[in-house]
């Protein structure tokens, strides 16, 4: 097999997290429409990340959360996006790069995305330098609901207010 010196992969993970960014950056605009909200997991100790001591204590590796009924404060960049959630009743900012996701998942219309983080959160802080392709990160797929067989493609128009 040929080589992939243009690095699909790198820019099929690219694209996906764009949608991640175009939906989140709407929910900041208009609030979440009917019944959708998000499960986003993501790489506690990937760079960029900002949680408090407490959050990452207790998420050393992965955490999940939850937009749905109380978040403030959502603000998405080009980069990440920063949001307001209550753990046991303590407000927590977070700060969350795009490149630190692991996956999204939309319940209310079964659509979800999975995201490889490459070699994030290693416990030196180094990651070692390859050029192999056997070391590249895999390609996004879609991830079909749970108990589910297939999976659903939606428009992001079905987001928007009518």
């Amino acid at each position: 097999m040929a080589e992939d010196l243009i690095r699909y992969d790198i820019l099929a993970q690219e694209a996906l997290r764009g949608v991640v960014r175009k939906v989140l950056s709407e929910v900041a605009r208009t609030g979440l429409p009917g019944d959708h909200h998000f499960f986003i997991s993501f790489v506690t100790r990937a760079p960029g990340v900002r949680l408090s001591q407490r959050l990452l204590e207790q998420y050393d590796k992965e955490m999940t959360i939850v937009l749905q009924n109380q978040f403030d404060g959502l603000k998405v960049t080009e980069t990440g996006f920063e949001v307001g959630l209550s753990f046991d009743g303590r407000a927590e900012m977070l700060v969350i790069p795009f490149s630190a996701l692991k996956g999204f998942f939309d319940p209310s219309v079964q659509f979800g995305l999975q995201f490889d983080v490459e070699r994030a959160g290693e416990p030196d802080g180094e990651a070692e330098a390859s050029t192999g392709a056997e070391d590249a990160p895999a390609a996004p797929k879609a991830v079909p609901a749970p108990e589910t067989q297939g999976e659903k493609v939606v428009s992001l128009d079905s987001f928007r207010k009518k």
